[in-house]
Order: C-alpha cells, then sequence, then structure tokens
C-alpha cells in the first residue's frame, strides 16, 4: 500500500472515530423517572408577563426547545422554529420556547426578533428540566418531541436541522 492509501486510510479511520465520539458524546440519555409528569405540572412566567402552564398544552403534539439568548446555535435556529411552528400550527402542532436566560436578555431578543410561539422563563432551573428529560451534559439548544399522549418521541442536544423538523413532523 503506498503512503497516499494508508494516508487517506488513516483519516477515513479517524473521521469516522471523531463521529461516532461525536454521536457518543451527544446522544440524549434516559428520562429520569418521573420527568415527563413533572414538566407537564410546569409553570413558567413568560417574558412579557403571564403565565405559561404546560399542563394546557397536553393532548397536542408539542416540540419544546431549551434556548438561551447567550447561545449561538440556539438564537440561528430560532427562525426555523417560528417557520415550523407557522406552518404546523394546522396540523395541531405547538412550539415552546423554555428560555435558560435571565427575564431582561430575553425581552430584549424578542423585541428584535418576535416569535409566533409562546417562551416561558426556565432561569437556571431550565438546565435541569432537561437534564431530567436526558440532556446528561447539560447542552443547548436542547429540543424534544411530544407526542399528542404527552409522552416524549424524540430529543435532541445541539442545533435542529430541516430535516429534523421534517422528520418530527410526520409523527403527529
Amino acid at each position: 500500500m503506498n503512503r497516499r492509501a494508508l494516508m487517506a486510510l488513516v483519516g477515513a479511520g479517524a473521521g469516522l472515530g471523531g463521529a461516532a465520539l461525536a454521536w457518543w458524546r451527544f446522544r440524549p440519555g434516559p428520562v429520569l423517572s418521573g420527568a415527563e409528569a413533572a414538566f407537564w405540572a410546569g409553570r413558567f412566567e413568560q417574558p412579557q408577563g403571564g403565565e405559561l402552564l404546560m399542563a394546557g398544552l397536553k393532548g397536542q403534539p408539542l416540540l419544546v426547545n431549551f434556548w438561551a439568548t447567550w447561545c449561538p446555535p440556539c438564537v440561528e435556529e430560532l427562525p426555523l422554529l417560528n417557520a415550523f411552528s407557522r406552518e404546523q400550527a394546522g396540523r395541531g402542532w405547538r412550539v415552546v420556547g423554555l428560555a435558560v436566560d435571565r427575564v431582561e436578555p430575553v425581552r430584549s431578543f424578542l423585541q428584535r426578533l418576535p416569535l409566533d410561539f409562546p417562551v416561558g422563563m426556565a432561569g437556571l432551573a431550565g438546565t435541569e428540566i432537561s437534564r431530567s428529560l436526558g440532556n446528561t451534559a447539560g447542552g443547548l439548544p436542547f429540543t424534544v418531541v411530544f407526542g399528542s399522549s404527552g409522552q416524549i418521541l424524540h430529543r435532541k442536544i445541539g442545533k435542529v436541522s430541516p430535516s429534523d423538523l421534517a422528520q418530527w413532523a410526520q409523527l403527529a
């Protein structure tokens, strides 16, 4: 085997190893016992006032996105989630953003980029809520898809893609 072929083979092996490590590190962990029930009992202050009650959203497909204003991938995916919310509303889908942030930065952010879906203030407790739902690393963004029965159907750590949303839209 010549040197160029050997280097290509080593490079391919390293790439596969890196991909496997990334998959392992960013795969969702187990959902803790009682986490779904605790989620549906959740109440979150909204940045513009009022309260977001999760129990009122049970019974329809729901995409929940944990995000923060200081998280670049979170901010990048919000327009995509907003479009999903508009496009899938007629099919019964709801989208909720839970901000792992402080109220004032979220208010300022939403003035610059209004969202069509409700945002709840999870604050630092949002990290623990997301961990209980399988985000073992506590990283952002983290997205959870619930079916109309209230059970978790899918979870993703990291930025969502159009193909993720297309796949999830078929779950309803």
